[in-house]
């Protein structure tokens, strides 16, 4: 469903913000720490999944400190609405091979992990040495693909649709510097 920019302005000013950007960064600090403590030593390929995990990812980043590789892909089951429906679409895929190499992947969100799950699948085909997943949120519920999981994650939120930092309205807002809850 597209909308105006208007609509999106709105839709900002309508949101409840649940976590500010100041309590982001400090959360994305403290998930750096965790993650260095695991993979400082492994020459890991950390992979940012598109779009979502952009802005967690170079954030994230730019708090490692030990060498790594980058690469992303990009699957998605959203295809900008609110809800994801049907099959896990692939635009692209790691051009880095993954064989062997102990693998991060980076996303925004765990909600109910369709996606999520399909990717590390896909991962884990390629042979690697480890596959692990870091999210900036993990949203609250009952719906969770019981095979959906996460080795790092900074924040939590309630059970409702959120945007900022990398997750978007409707397309929009992935700019948002702090995590908001769209208007009921």
């Amino acid at each position: 469903m597209s909308i105006t920019v208007e609509q999106a302005q709105a839709a900002l000013q309508q949101a409840e913000c649940l976590h500010s950007a100041e309590t982001v960064q400090g959360a994305i600090k403290q998930l750096a720490i965790d993650i260095t403590e695991v993979l400082a030593d492994k020459d890991p390929l950390f992979i940012c999944v598109m779009n979502g995990g952009l802005v967690t990812a170079g954030h994230l980043l730019a708090h490692l400190p030990f060498p790594l590789q980058v690469d992303y892909l990009h699957a998605t089951r959203y295809r900008g609405e609110t809800s994801g429906a049907g099959d896990v679409h692939w635009l692209c895929r790691p051009q880095n091979s993954l064989k062997g190499r102990h693998v991060l992947l980076v996303d925004d969100i765990l909600d109910e992990g369709h996606t999520l799950c399909e990717i590390v699948r896909w991962c884990k085909a390629q042979e690697p040495a480890s596959v692990q997943v870091a999210v900036l949120i993990e949203k609250i519920h009952n719906r969770r693909n019981p095979e959906a999981q996460v080795d790092f994650c900074a924040l939590q939120v309630p059970d409702r649709y959120v945007f900022g930092f990398g997750m978007d309205y409707k397309e929009y807002w992935r700019n948002a510097d702090g995590i908001y809850a769209a208007g009921e």
